[in-house]
Formats: structure tokens, C-alpha cells, sequence
């Protein structure tokens, strides 16, 4: 097989990429961090009208994402974030959203990662049996790292907080080779779908976010119901922007921000295990932001001292 041959999909995705946008892409299509290509994309997606069953660009994420090339499938999932945060903004509308579904149906029924366990009925290497064991075949073991998922053909509506959280939990596995911007549309649409304030607001009305410079009458995302099934997706993702090893400030103030807004969707609703999660989150945060002071000796050196000033009294008093 030619070296080529892994490149050619990526450059089949690029030209068609180009001709959906309308225009030459100066980047790569498989690089994730490409601000040209990720802009126009994620323009594209939050656009009014988008996700529709005759959305190109949707069609596009999906044939790109089942190619099975890692680099593009890397790339689709830059864009989770943008496709999850508008689908559930805009689905509680009831609009027609086949192209979103499709492609976090896609999503969903990626293909679960095994693992070979060791057979513990075999006997150690590293100690010797005073009986030795008949000889046979060793067996191996394949455990499932994922559990197996309900098949689902269809979005529907009770079922729809399970799929998102599981695709959520797919972009959580490649969050570590993700772009800044990626994790910073995730933040803004977990604020958006919170549907509270936090402290940074400054008032008392519950912040919607629209679209990064959109205009003043651009749409507003909406608040969504927000399950246990979503609710721990999106903790992990937000801990991981938080308290990850990113050097951002931008980002982490904006986990901050959506981890202070889901505290309060928390307490609204009363659901005990979101409540616990997202405060323990917080609690963990200001521990982090809040350095441990080095221990200090300066009052133990003291203690000492007057111990064996008084340790020569009493000698001098016996004498």
C-alpha cells in the first residue's frame, strides 16, 4: 500500500468541505486546531436553519466521521460541543433537526473499545508452585471498556438524554487533544443550557448566550432539561476545563462560570446526585485556587526553647 493511500480520504474531505463552504480551505480539514476551517464550520452549524435533513454540512460530519480515518474522526469531534449545544437549545422548539440527529446517532453507536484481560487461573511468572500446573492452552479474556448501548434508530424524546451523554462522553475520552475553542463553546453552551446566573453576570436574570459575534438579533440558546444521564457528561468535561492541565485563564474562568451556573440549576431542581457532583467540583476548585501554606516552624522552635528552659529549672532546683 502506497503512502498516499491514508491521505486521499482527507483530501476527498477537504474538496468537499471547500465546495460546501463555498471557497478553497487554506488549512487542513484533519487539523483540529485550524482556526480558518473550525470558524467557518462552526459558523455554519449555528446558523439559522442549520441541522435540517437536507443540511450538506451535516451530511458531510456524518460520511466524514464513518470514514474511519482517526484524523477525521478527530475532527468531527472538535466539533461535539457546537453540534450538541444547538440540537438541545433548538429541539425543545420541536424544529426539524434530522441532520443534528443523524450525525449524534452516528456518534452514539461508535464501535465500543475492548480490552485483553489476564486469565487469573493461570499461574503467576514471578512465583514458583510447588505443584506444577498441567499443561493447556491459556485462555484469554476480553472485557468491554463501554457498556453496551440500546440501539437507537431514531432521536426520541426519552431516550434523547442518554445518546447526548454518551456522545458527550465520546468527546470527553479525546479532551485532551482538543482546542481551546472547542472547550470554550462547550463552557458557553453549558451556561446557556444551565439557564441561571453566577456572581460574574452581575444581575439577577439568567444569562443566554448567543453566538460568538453574533449580532444583536441572533438566536438565543435556550435552557434544556438537564437528567442525570447529560448532567454527569457535562460535570466531567467541565472538571476537566477547570482543573485540567490547560495554562488558559480565559478557559478556566469560563469553567468556572458554568460550574457556578450548574450549582444553582442544581439547587433549583434538587436532584441529589447532580447537586452533589457539581458542588464537590466546586469545593475541589477552590481547594486548587486556594494554594496550602507551607508549614511553618518558627512556633515549634519556640515550644522547644521554652521546654528546655524549663527542663533546666527543674535540674537546677534538684541540685
Amino acid at each position: 500500500m502506497s503512502n498516499d493511500a491514508p491521505s486521499q480520504p482527507i483530501h476527498i474531505a477537504k474538496d468537499a468541505l471547500a465546495g460546501i463552504l463555498g471557497g478553497a480551505l487554506p488549512g487542513s480539514v484533519a487539523a483540529v486546531d485550524d482556526p480558518d476551517v473550525t470558524s467557518a464550520v462552526t459558523g455554519r452549524l449555528r446558523g439559522a436553519g442549520s441541522g435540517a435533513g437536507n443540511d450538506t454540512l451535516c451530511r458531510w460530519l456524518y460520511d466524514t466521521f464513518r470514514a474511519n480515518v482517526p484524523e477525521l474522526q478527530l475532527a468531527v469531534l472538535r466539533f461535539v460541543p457546537t453540534l450538541a449545544g444547538v440540537y438541545m437549545c433548538r429541539v425543545v422548539s420541536r424544529k426539524p433537526l434530522a441532520g443534528f440527529e443523524a450525525m449524534l446517532l452516528a456518534l452514539y453507536a461508535a464501535p465500543a473499545e475492548t480490552v485483553s484481560l489476564p486469565n487469573l487461573a493461570n499461574s503467576s511468572p514471578y512465583h514458583d508452585a510447588k505443584v506444577l500446573p498441567k499443561a493447556k492452552p491459556a485462555e484469554v479474556d476480553v472485557a468491554v471498556l463501554s457498556p453496551p448501548l440500546e440501539p437507537h434508530g431514531t432521536m426520541r424524546a426519552t431516550r434523547r438524554a442518554r445518546i447526548v451523554g454518551v456522545v458527550l462522553e465520546l468527546y470527553h475520552g479525546k479532551l485532551s487533544r482538543m482546542p481551546l475553542s472547542s472547550k470554550m463553546d462547550f463552557c458557553e453552551f453549558c451556561i446557556a443550557w444551565a439557564g441561571t446566573h453566577s456572581k460574574a453576570d452581575g444581575d439577577d436574570k439568567p444569562r443566554l448566550l448567543p453566538a460568538t459575534d453574533a449580532a444583536p438579533d441572533a438566536e438565543k440558546w435556550r435552557r434544556v432539561p438537564l437528567p442525570w444521564e447529560l448532567f454527569q457528561s457535562v460535570v466531567r468535561i467541565v472538571a476537566h476545563c477547570l482543573l485540567g492541565p490547560s495554562r488558559s485563564d480565559e478557559l478556566k474562568a469560563q469553567a468556572a462560570r458554568a460550574t457556578e451556573c450548574l450549582y444553582w440549576r442544581a439547587t433549583e431542581t434538587m436532584d441529589a446526585p447532580a447537586l452533589l457532583a457539581i458542588r464537590s467540583l466546586m469545593r475541589l476548585s477552590q481547594t486548587v485556587e486556594e494554594p496550602i501554606p507551607e508549614p511553618s516552624f518558627s512556633g515549634t522552635i519556640e515550644n522547644m526553647a521554652e521546654l528546655e528552659a524549663m527542663r533546666a529549672n527543674i535540674l537546677n532546683t534538684k541540685n
